[in-house]
């Protein structure tokens, strides 16, 4: 089952499961995904359900009570275009609804994604790339982040309730929406014929990560990595500015004021992700912004 599975990841992780042999039920609210990101797997035909419902309302604990997923894969938390304080929020009510289930109906995993630059604060840049021990939550969007690990842990202690936490870095490819993601915007701007934004002059660092990396990762933690935070980044450092010049080669850059909360430097560690999801990162940043192009 995955929750979230119209959405940009989910669309992609969804193909990855069904080419893999698997049945899959999608539960989507469609508050951000669409049904057309699913055109290529619902051509596949009967391995594919499609639940249009709200993860925190009874209907989803009467779904996993038929349907009786082994994992259940949520990608829905935290939303990468909508970062209102309002539907943050909704992300703890969320983890317990789909935890509450999960011990209830006997289900095998849930495997989780969270946002890793808000996970791990402003770090120094002596602690890059940043590794899962050092958890320091920055704003709303990374104490909720923290809570849903929490509320991971609580229910594995307690009622034996298997997770993996994927803290993942900044994801891109085909399907994102224009607003959720640098990659995406700059080639927003870039086929429009308009400058690219570089907040700050596009100094700060990212560590960029392609949509199909990212899914191979989360596929494989439906069977490793138990009871653990895995970061899942490729732990090289990229400025804003260097994404421009691969995105529109020569074209000009509109720089505007930093923002406040801005992070100057970001990377994770994969060193875990390697030991216990035998998980690599494999496409370089030019090789995954020519795939868009």
């Amino acid at each position: 089952m995955v929750i979230g599975g119209a959405g940009f990841m989910g669309s992609h992780l969804v193909e990855r499961l069904i080419a893999a042999g698997n049945s899959v039920d999608v539960v989507d609210d469609l508050s951000s995904g669409a049904l057309a990101n699913l055109a290529e797997a619902r051509s596949v035909g009967g391995l594919l359900k499609i639940h249009h419902l709200d993860a925190r309302f009874d209907e989803m604990a009467t779904l996993i009570g038929m349907r009786h997923p082994d994992v259940v894969y949520d990608l829905s938390l935290f939303d990468r275009v909508d970062r209102s304080v309002q539907r943050q929020s909704r992300a703890v009510g969320a983890m317990i609804s789909t935890l509450e289930s999960a011990r209830r109906y006997g289900v095998g995993k849930v495997v989780v994604t969270v946002p890793a630059t808000s996970l791990y604060g402003q770090p120094a840049v002596s602690a890059l790339p940043v590794k899962e021990g050092d958890i320091a939550p920055r704003g709303v969007r990374g104490v909720i982040a923290r809570a849903v690990i929490d509320l991971l842990r609580a229910y594995r202690d307690q009622h034996a309730v298997e997770f993996t936490a994927l803290a993942l870095t900044s994801v891109y490819g085909p399907r994102q929406h224009p607003a959720g993601g640098v990659v995406a915007e700059l080639l927003t701007a870039a086929d429009a014929g308009l400058p690219g934004r570089l907040d700050g002059g596009g100094r700060q660092t990212r560590d960029f990560l392609f949509v199909d990396d990212a899914v191979d990762a989360i596929a494989r933690a439906g069977e490793r990595g138990s009871g653990l935070v895995i970061n899942i980044g490729t732990g090289i450092q990229t400025t804003i500015c260097d994404v421009w010049s691969l995105v529109a080669p020569g074209a000009a850059a509109e720089t505007v004021p930093a923002r406040p909360d801005d992070l100057p430097r970001f990377a994770v560690s994969a060193a875990r992700a390697r030991i216990h999801l035998g998980w690599p990162p494999w496409t370089d940043l030019a090789d995954g912004i020519a795939r868009l192009r």
